[in-house]
């Protein structure tokens, strides 16, 4: 069992895991995930194609006849994380294929490592079959290469991403996901409905809503409708919530901006429809500080649509992160953001320190913050959520909570509650009487204890 870090960068997946061994002959490919859960659907697509093709996935670097690295673009920070990946893949391996977000700019990656086969751009599948069946031709055995029909998946089987469209429509100054992933592109309400029965029917008991901006889903089709079990189906972020909400498993909603129909999901969630639980990317609270990142500049709203939401459904678990340092910003600004914070009472709280990234319109702002002044400002920020958070999880003892087993050892089970996302919140442990305990299970507790971001517990009888 192992505790969150306060530290955890909210914006990265979970690590990806390879369990089926490859038969003798058969080619076989490694993969390397990087970046957010996006990325993360997007290696699984291209390992699903792959692997119905008669590949095998190869858990590590030797066992690979090559390796594909999906890079993430979305910081300056993670590029060098992605190149020291592509690095580390051609010393292991030495035949590497590049792809995803940093692929948009191959230049940038062939200039550091000339090496590497082939790079592709984000959301390009069919370039990276290319470049795999160019690098190693494929051996399909068609009596034995059969897949599920959920496909290849790198999360425990028990719970899964659910991507319901690409790209985005915003133009905030810090972010050049948009020019990497193009606008939005939301997939029919149909097809998102029937991937994620799949999943339900295979085992998955929670399917985590993922997008670059969920609440704008469907936008882009104006809100078209589709057949679904022998009626009409919206692609409207609630309707789709509604129906995936009958399906049987937790239902978890990521990236959503607080867009003035997110109040409409509410009663879903207070119903038990869904999960009480939005991640919301605030960013900031100060309207100057919004304003310089192109976003919209409404932080004493937020408080009243917060405290609207908390009166449909007391409880519902609010997520954000948050940017510091960005440029401009002025300590009263900063203690702005403190004081919001501090009214909010946000639940989960990550947060960046500002960087620039290449083709960021924020680059060229003025008044760039100190590298001091930002890990100062990270500190305080992060002292205060940590203190927050405590409280809140202290208010918990005592509670009886249903949690869903993530891992079982020898040392206990590791468990999540309603409130908590894979990876990115805190857990709950339970150490005595877990025997019988399987990843997957959903089980009631009663909270005994808690830390500053992590729970305890006892199964109850």
């Amino acid at each position: 069992m192992s505790q969150n870090p306060p530290h955890l960068r909210p914006d990265l997946a979970p690590r990806a895991s390879f369990s089926e061994p490859a038969r003798p002959g058969q080619p076989t490919i490694g993969m390397v995930s990087l970046g957010c859960p996006k990325a993360l659907v997007d290696s699984e697509r291209i390992l699903t194609r792959l692997r119905a093709e008669g590949y095998a996935i190869s858990p590590d670097y030797k066992g690979a006849d090559a390796v594909i690295v999906n890079t993430c673009g979305f910081l300056d920070s993670a590029k060098a994380e992605s190149l020291d990946a592509i690095g580390e893949a051609l010393a292991e391996n030495g035949r590497v294929i590049v792809t995803g977000c940093l692929g948009a700019d191959p230049q940038y990656i062939t200039g550091a490592h000339p090496r590497v086969l082939a790079v592709t751009g984000p959301q390009q599948y069919e370039a990276v079959l290319d470049a795999v069946h160019a690098a190693v031709p494929p051996k399909p055995d068609p009596f034995i290469d059969l897949l599920p029909a959920t496909g290849v998946s790198l999360t425990p089987r028990h719970y899964s991403y659910l991507k319901i469209s690409e790209g985005c429509n915003h133009a905030c100054k810090f972010c050049i996901i948009p020019d990497m992933r193009g606008r939005l592109v939301s997939r029919p309400a149909h097809a998102v409905l029937r991937e994620a029965e799949k999943l339900v029917q295979a085992g998955v008991r929670e399917l985590l809503v993922i997008s670059q901006d969920t609440s704008a889903y469907g936008v882009d089709r104006k809100h078209d409708t589709s057949p679904w079990q022998g009626r009409e189906v919206r692609a409207h972020i609630t309707d789709l919530a509604r129906e995936l909400g009958g399906l049987g498993a937790w239902v978890r909603l990521h990236y959503v901006y607080p867009y003035p129909h997110v109040r409409d999901l509410v009663p879903l969630m207070a119903d038990g429809l869904i999960l009480p639980y939005l991640d919301i990317p605030f960013q900031h609270a100060h309207p100057d500080t919004l304003r310089r990142m192109a976003r919209p500049a409404a932080a004493a709203k937020t408080l009243d649509e917060i405290a609207a939401w908390r009166s449909v459904c007391p409880d519902i678990t609010l997520r954000s992160t948050f940017i510091v340092g960005y440029p401009g910003e002025t300590e009263a600004e900063f203690q702005t953001l403190l004081d919001w914070l501090d009214a909010a009472q946000l639940d989960r709280v990550g947060c960046f320190q500002y960087e620039n990234v290449a083709g960021a319109r924020s680059n060229a702002l003025p008044d760039h913050v100190p590298e001091d002044e930002k890990q100062d400002r990270y500190g305080r920020f992060m002292e205060r959520a940590q203190a927050i958070s405590e409280a809140k999880l202290a208010a918990k003892v005592g509670q009886t909570l249903q949690v869903i087993v993530d891992e079982v050892d020898a040392d206990g089970a590791t468990c999540r509650t309603m409130a908590d996302a894979p990876e990115i919140d805190g857990n709950l442990f339970i150490d005595e009487g877990f025997d019988g305990l399987a990843p997957g299970d959903l089980v009631t507790v009663t909270v005994d204890e808690a830390g500053d971001y992590d729970l305890w517990g006892r199964l109850t009888d």
